[in-house]
């Protein structure tokens, strides 16, 4: 599956870069996630339990970031494990800033596989749209300015029935990967 989007931010490039890299903001905007540990600077482990269709899944993962371009880009590569799947992807998160804005664009292709993916393809692409916009509301709350609100614009392209959303939660995860991205 690819998803792609960009979001608004209405604080320094700088900021955001910092946010998307900090342990702590990220465990608070994803959803259903109980642990983001930081092991080096371009490694992270988290656990993250969702619900999927008739599945509360519990997915355990390791994030890496690679091509490293501060405060520009990265991109994140992601791999969970849970009792009813696995999931794998990576995104790439670009930050440009305007005017004290920045745009955060996020492109990620991401892979399921167990009996997660039974679930169906539209299921999944839902509940990715809903984890990004939850991980992203919050995200940007948690680093504006009181009062401003993220504008946001998703695409999610399916060319396998496949979820995106896997590589947010896990390890942005998104952006994010995020944030991102269902990387719980």
């Amino acid at each position: 599956m690819k998803l792609s989007g960009s979001y608004e931010i209405p604080t320094d490039k700088q900021s955001v870069w910092d946010a998307l890299n900090s342990p702590e903001i990220l465990q608070k905007c994803i959803p259903g996630c109980e642990e983001f540990k930081k092991n080096s600077d371009t490694s992270f482990t988290a656990t993250a339990t969702n619900k999927i269709g008739p599945f509360n899944a519990s997915f355990t993962g390791e994030i890496e970031l690679k091509d490293l371009n501060p405060p520009d880009s990265y991109k994140i590569v992601g791999q969970g494990d849970s009792p009813v799947g696995f999931a794998s992807g990576e995104a790439s998160v670009k930050l440009v800033e305007n005017s004290g804005v920045t745009t955060l664009t996020y492109s990620v292709e991401a892979q399921v596989g167990g009996k997660i993916a039974q679930v169906g393809s539209r299921l999944i692409d839902m509940t990715a749209k809903k984890m990004a916009d939850i991980f992203f509301g919050k995200f940007s709350e948690s680093i504006s300015p009181a009062g401003s609100k993220p504008k946001e614009n998703v695409k999610v392209s399916n060319k396998s029935s496949i979820n995106k959303k896997l590589l947010i939660a896990l390890g942005c995860s998104v952006a994010i990967g995020a944030i991102l991205l269902i990387i719980f």
